[in-house]
């Protein structure tokens, strides 16, 4: 009987990908709709101010239905932003292209090229730089460039005077002058802005490969450790035995020594079988066969009295505070990820490990300290990947490794850290519903 499994939350490289670029896709869209609202306001401030300061005698109509159509656009934006589905290129595409049309009409009814806010353009194409790819930019450069040169010969007369050698008495000048500033102004903003979605989505990215290179690393370990794990299942089982029968034999008891050398070899035998079990988890299988109906109270204390039978500490700390009692299921599984955090624990601080086990809303909490050096800041960035670990061996850095992916695999999480007052601490939370058998659990919420 096997502990039943909350499945991980794993996203394979792809489904990664794909989720990283959903986000920072809505995040850009997000930002073309505030930089459209700043549109909306700058036209209509600048058609009053065309208006009322300077009477100049424009289509206002016209102009206004232009701005109406543009905020009637922005409107269906945002409703588009609650949509689950990702954005992609031709999505973002499409709205340039509507901004483009806008400004196109909006230029054509107020002279065309004539009028300094037709490198407005230029913002356009910039921003179709920065959020699309290949072909759509220099769609969106040639789109551009067809607009300006119709507006050249076909657009609405402005009636303003350019005279630029006036200096910015010249409305025109004075127009070619905000327009530059607007172009800055929004290109300095906004363009950081996407640039940093960007910049997350990459950093989204680099962690999706490395935790499927992780995941293939699992698979490729799993493949060649658990063929040796079953072969030798066999030959410590007839260890087992031969070992069970070496205890009743009466010649061999009259030994005391003899008796406690075998007593020392059943132990390490047992050791090397939980250990082979947790290869086999690392595989993705189990021995059932060492599976078996306990307590959470009775799990710890076997598991502490089994821990501090084969390893050679001076004080072994365990402190069973988990409270009232819950039927689980034991495995072997369980007690190897418990082992690897003490292991570790006492390679650190051989003289001194505590182990604190709690009940902390529905989760099983055990909390492992020691008094040794600590983990060092770089060694906590990169808890819980294989091959990273502070001993200066082959294969070191696998056992926490191991621990991360059993505590992800039941559902739940391990936490490493520093004390203030010195050591380690590494905290294991699992869900009891996990672990716990499930009539116990429907009765204990219950009440």
């Amino acid at each position: 009987m096997t502990p039943p499994r909350a499945e991980p939350l794993r996203l394979p490289a792809a489904d990664a990908a794909l989720s990283a670029d959903a986000a920072a896709g809505l995040k850009n869209l997000q930002q073309l709709v505030q930089l459209r609202w700043i549109a909306v306001i700058g036209q209509i401030a600048t058609l009053e101010a065309a208006h009322y300061a300077l009477g100049l005698s424009l289509p206002y109509d016209e102009l206004l239905i232009s701005v109406a159509c543009l905020v009637l656009f922005n409107v269906v934006s945002l409703l588009r932003l609650r949509l689950p589905p990702e954005v992609r290129h031709p999505e973002v595409f499409v709205a340039l292209l509507v901004d483009v049309g806008v400004l196109t009409v909006q230029l054509y009814l107020s002279g065309g090229i004539t009028n300094p806010f037709v490198f407005l353009y230029l913002l356009q194409v910039t921003l179709g730089a920065v959020l699309l790819r290949g072909a759509y930019i220099w769609s969106m450069v040639i789109i551009t460039a067809l607009c300006f040169g119709l507006l050249a010969r076909h657009h609405l007369p402005l009636p303003l005077v350019h005279e630029p050698q006036g200096g910015f008495s010249s409305l025109y000048a004075f127009g070619l002058l905000v327009c530059f500033l607007l172009n800055a102004a929004l290109v300095s903003v906004f363009i950081t802005r996407i640039q940093r979605n960007l910049r997350e989505r990459d950093a989204r990215l680099a962690a999706a490969r490395r935790r499927r290179a992780e995941e293939e690393h699992i698979v490729r370990m799993g493949l060649l450790a658990s063929g040796a794990a079953h072969e030798l299942g066999t030959p410590l089982s007839t260890l087992a035995v031969i070992l069970g029968d070496w205890i009743h034999d009466q010649r061999l008891s009259a030994d005391p020594l003899l008796m406690e050398d075998i007593q020392e070899m059943q132990n390490q035998v047992r050791r090397c079988k939980s250990i082979v079990s947790g290869i086999l988890l690392s595989a993705g299988e189990a021995r059932s066969e060492e599976s078996a109906q306990t307590t959470v109270r009775a799990f710890v204390d076997a598991l502490a009295q089994d821990w501090r039978a084969t390893r050679s500490i001076e004080t072994f700390i365990c402190d069973n505070d988990f409270g009232a009692d819950v039927p689980m299921v034991s495995d072997t599984t369980l007690q190897q990820m418990v082992f690897n955090v003490l292991d570790n624990a006492r390679e650190a601080s051989p003289d001194w490990v505590r182990m604190v086990v709690t009940h902390e809303g529905d989760d099983l909490c055990l909390v492992v300290t020691d008094r040794g050096p600590g983990f060092a800041p770089d060694f906590l960035r990169r808890l819980g990947t294989p091959y990273h670990s502070t001993k200066n061996r082959p294969g070191a850095g696998l056992g926490l490794f191991l621990v991360f992916n059993v505590a992800r695999t039941l559902g739940g999480s391990v936490v490493a850290g520093n004390r203030p007052e010195g050591g380690a601490e590494v905290t294991i939370r699992l869900p009891l519903a996990t672990i716990a058998l499930q009539g116990a659990m429907a009765k204990e919420h219950g009440n």
